[in-house]
């Protein structure tokens, strides 16, 4: 009841104040018939109080967001159906979803006619331009009488999230593998060349069945040892992305990190629909959300955007390669870089000794803040990496075009045929 009275209204609390005044004047000037309205005018709205206090609704709500995986500056739209469950009619609700600030303003609606066994559908359009995993909701409501002059809120606990990736752009077909290994094919194989015995059986891994472990192997060589002859043949890529803060300049998302970011995610689903199965390392290891024993068998690379999205940046100096010491000799790599520093060279050397290609995508980071020093290219080149600058005002599709067309006059790495 006292939630219920703090809820009047403007008008319940004008009921309340002109039926006081009333019985007040009509006591003063003697006038019972002045009382008896005044009684009136003073008891609608707290019999209205006391019956809301009292009443249970029974409100439902299902909230649906469509599509749940939305790219950069793309819309998508929040759903929303709302029942009456309970017996108690009510005269109008005021509804307001919770939503982020970079999603646009809060959603307002005013729906009235609510009886039992009431449906309303609703909905309104969300859309952000920076990249990230939001949660839209709770709903708040304002339940009111149809006289107006009690208003009550109630909220919603549920909430749906919505994912919102990098943008992305097509790239076009390009040789990725076939100029390093030798064989034609534009898609490196996933295993490195050995002998029979290492085609056979190879390292255990976490997430690998026990089932397969090769206990001969296993005693030989003094660890866990698995088949491979049970493995499909497929092209495995590792995408490679700095996201380290000293590394990048700018800020939000005029800054060469989400540059960075950008082009990893058209990278990804490039190289997912070209058939590879691509893992995501960043800075600090293995995204093990997006590994590749782990990968959702889809192709848009829906995981690896996932990832992506939510990727923030760190600020660990040095680049982390615990991730090397368990990647097999082979396949491809291709790496998304900003400022590269004295002390990441034995790292990208490394990087490079473990791949059969490695393509550098090298952000000229000094051009987001003034004028550009050309980035990281030459040296990589001099490492060993096939490599093009990206500048702010570059197209991706370019940059990657120019990377073929550099790799083509590329020599080939020493113990290649």
């Amino acid at each position: 009841m006292r939630e219920a009275l703090a809820g009047l209204t403007v008008r319940g609390r004008a009921f309340v104040a002109a039926g006081l005044t009333a019985v007040v004047c009509a006591v003063v000037l003697g006038q019972p018939a002045l009382t008896r309205v005044g009684v009136l005018v003073l008891a609608l709205p707290l019999v209205t109080a006391y019956v809301i206090g009292r009443s249970r609704y029974k409100l439902a709500l299902v909230r649906t967001v469509a599509p749940q995986l939305v790219a950069a500056g793309q819309p998508a739209r929040v759903n929303l159906t709302l029942t009456n469950e309970g017996r108690t009619p009510n005269g109008v609700l005021l509804l307001e979803d919770h939503v982020p600030y970079v999603l646009g303003t809060r959603p307002r609606f005013v729906l009235e006619g609510i009886g039992h066994g009431w449906k309303r559908h609703v909905s309104y359009q969300v859309r952000s331009d920076v990249r990230g995993r939001y949660e839209i909701g709770p709903m708040s409501v304002r339940v009111s009488d149809p006289f107006g002059l009690v208003e009550l809120g109630r909220a919603f606990r549920t909430t749906v999230p919505l994912i919102v990736t990098p943008r992305t752009v097509p790239l076009p077909g390009i040789p990725l593998g076939g100029a390093w290994n030798g064989s034609g094919d534009n898609r490196p194989k996933a295993f490195a060349a050995g002998s029979a015995e290492d085609v056979t059986v190879r390292e255990y891994r976490r997430g690998d069945d026990l089932r397969r472990v090769h206990w001969r192997s296993s005693a030989r060589v003094g660890e866990l040892m698995v088949r491979r002859e049970e493995q499909p043949w497929q092209s495995r890529a590792t995408l490679f992305l700095d996201n380290r803060l000293r590394a990048h300049r700018g800020q939000g998302i005029a800054s060469s990190l989400e540059a960075a970011v950008s082009a990893a995610a058209s990278i990804a689903v490039h190289l997912t629909r070209r058939g590879f199965t691509v893992r995501l390392v960043t800075a600090a290891g293995e995204d093990r959300s997006a590994a590749w024993h782990l990968r959702d068998a889809d192709l848009n690379g829906a995981a690896l955007l996932e990832a992506l999205a939510v990727l923030a940046p760190v600020q660990a100096p040095r680049l982390d390669t615990g991730w090397l010491s368990e990647q097999a000799h082979g396949g491809l790599t291709v790496a998304v870089l900003g400022a590269v520093e004295a002390f990441d060279a034995p790292v990208l050397r490394r990087m490079q000794h473990h791949t059969d290609a490695a393509l550098a995508v090298a952000l000229d980071v000094d051009a987001w803040t003034g004028p550009g020093t050309g980035g990281a290219s030459p040296v990589l080149a001099q490492m060993g990496w096939r490599s093009v600058p990206l500048r702010p005002r570059d197209r991706l599709e370019s940059v990657w075009q120019e990377l073929a067309r550099t790799s083509t006059r590329a020599p080939q790495r020493a113990g290649t045929r």
